[in-house]
């Protein structure tokens, strides 16, 4: 009888105990992760529109959207997280400017393969982006179609799309 009861004692005994290491872990790693996380996507930030202050408006949701964060010179910057070659693969912020026209992307974190799927970061693929507004942008096609740049395609409608859809509520929020 002891034979049957003791391995699976013996298991539950190494799973309860495990269990607790995991939330120990947790617990001693969350603000830290979180701490870490803030900090890149406030990199992002200034690498999109330099130092400054930058608000998030938490209450609004928008579908294809993290959160969108303002400005104080009025710019509406979009994180998004879309797929290229990788299911969530592209981390972005996207700016778009009072005047609704592409003011900037930067990338928070990118999953692509190196050499191939990471040249959508390449300034000379970023450029075709820049200073497009929503109605340029549907005419435009993407060069170096790659599943990477579908996905920065992809990204790039949703922030236009949202912005012209919600200009009103972005711009005079809070």
């Amino acid at each position: 009888m002891r034979e049957k009861i003791m391995p699976p004692l013996v298991l539950t005994l190494i799973c309860v105990i495990i269990s607790g290491l995991l939330v120990l872990a947790n617990a001693a790693t969350k603000d830290k992760i979180a701490q870490a996380q803030q900090d890149k996507l406030n990199t992002s930030l200034e690498a999109l529109f330099g130092e400054g202050e930058y608000t998030p408006l938490e209450d609004l949701h928008y579908d294809g959207v993290t959160q969108v964060i303002r400005s104080a010179k009025n710019e509406a910057i979009f994180e998004i997280t879309v797929d290229g070659y990788s299911t969530d693969g592209l981390q972005l912020l996207i700016g778009i400017d009072p005047e609704g026209k592409l003011a900037g992307i930067s990338f928070v974190s990118i999953g692509e393969t190196p050499g191939l799927g990471t040249k959508v970061q390449d300034d000379s693929f970023l450029r075709q982006f820049m200073g497009i507004s929503s109605s340029d942008f549907t005419m435009t096609p993407v060069t170096g179609a790659t599943y990477s740049s579908n996905g920065m395609k992809h990204a790039v409608t949703i922030a236009m799309d949202t912005y012209t859809a919600n200009k009103e509520a972005i711009l005079n929020h809070g």
